[in-house]
């Protein structure tokens, strides 16, 4: 007997074999020969990968898993990736030491870098994804909540989280000079040797980048995205004025971090742009460009 919402006992309804056609059953069982191949190899279900290991560490410190290459990592140079290089600053700037670990969103336990595996003991060393890196921190270090220290935080950073970003993913995925230059060059060939997987992940990451773009408006539009970040640039110059740091700060919080994982990546040359308008429009605020020059000392 099963219940039924009502709370009523009705009979269970069974298939009765007898009545299903034999040409039916025969169309779903499995042929002798598959059967005996699967009774000698029963199908297993494996226990889910352990994190990432790296065999430059004995795991006594804190772990950033990051976008960079091995060399970069060694020597603790800033991630060539925004987000990455955001988190990286910002650990940086209230005093957190860390190893750099190269890695890729395959390997992260959420699907995105960075993440962070904290310093032994091992048995409380969970992953920390980037949307929790701040409340370890501020656990860790005591530093200050930044979202309280001023209302306009949010509002400022839907300008990098939204025009800026915008305007990035446009400059380094969809212009062909600086995807094949700078892109292709540091997300696709290290990932693998393979002409064919080369390609495809080539058009997977320009698709997605095109995807994102196609969410706010019904075309891409350069000319658009990149006066959209000329705003941009310019409120975040205005609002910084003649201070060191954003909000009048006494040292570079996240805010500072969030702007500088833009602004070091489009003035860097050693990227490799190829064309670089974002550059010609942040260059065009002094304040901007001394700020991330204040903030690579860290580095």
């Amino acid at each position: 007997m099963a219940s039924n919402p009502a709370g009523h006992d009705v009979p269970e309804q069974r298939p009765d074999s007898r009545r299903v056609p034999r040409r039916v059953r025969d169309f779903f069982s499995v042929p002798a020969p598959v059967k005996r191949i699967f009774d000698r190899f029963p199908l297993v279900t494996y226990p889910a990968n352990d994190l990432p290991h790296y065999p430059g560490s004995g795991r006594q410190g804190n772990q950033l898993f990051v976008f960079i290459d091995a060399t970069g990592a060694r020597r603790g140079r800033p991630s060539f990736n925004p987000q990455c290089l955001k988190w990286q600053a910002y650990l940086k700037f209230v005093g957190i030491d860390f190893e750099l670990v190269p890695s890729n969103n395959h390997a992260s336990p959420s699907g995105a870098l960075p993440f962070l595996l904290p310093a032994l003991p091992i048995g409380i060393g969970a992953p920390i994804p980037s949307n929790k890196l701040q409340k370890w921190a501020i656990e860790e270090v005591h530093c200050e909540e930044e979202q309280q220290l001023n209302v306009r935080f949010e509002v400022y950073s839907s300008l990098l989280d939204n025009r800026i970003r915008s305007a990035w993913l446009y400059h380094l995925y969809l212009n062909h000079d600086n995807f094949g230059a700078v892109a292709r060059r540091l997300y696709v060939d290290p990932s693998t040797t393979n002409a064919a997987v080369r390609a495809a992940l080539a058009a997977q990451l320009q698709q997605a980048a095109r995807d994102e773009l196609l969410k706010s408006s019904p075309y891409i539009d350069a000319s658009a995205l990149e006066a959209e970040a000329a705003e941009a640039f310019e409120a975040l110059s205005t609002l910084l004025g003649q201070k060191d740091y954003f909000f009048d700060r006494p040292n570079p919080g996240l805010f500072d971090a969030s702007v500088f994982a833009y602004t070091h990546l489009i003035l860097d040359e050693k990227m490799g742009w190829k064309y670089n308008r974002l550059q010609q429009l942040l260059s065009q605020h002094k304040n901007l460009v001394q700020h991330r020059a204040r903030l690579l000392e860290f580095f």
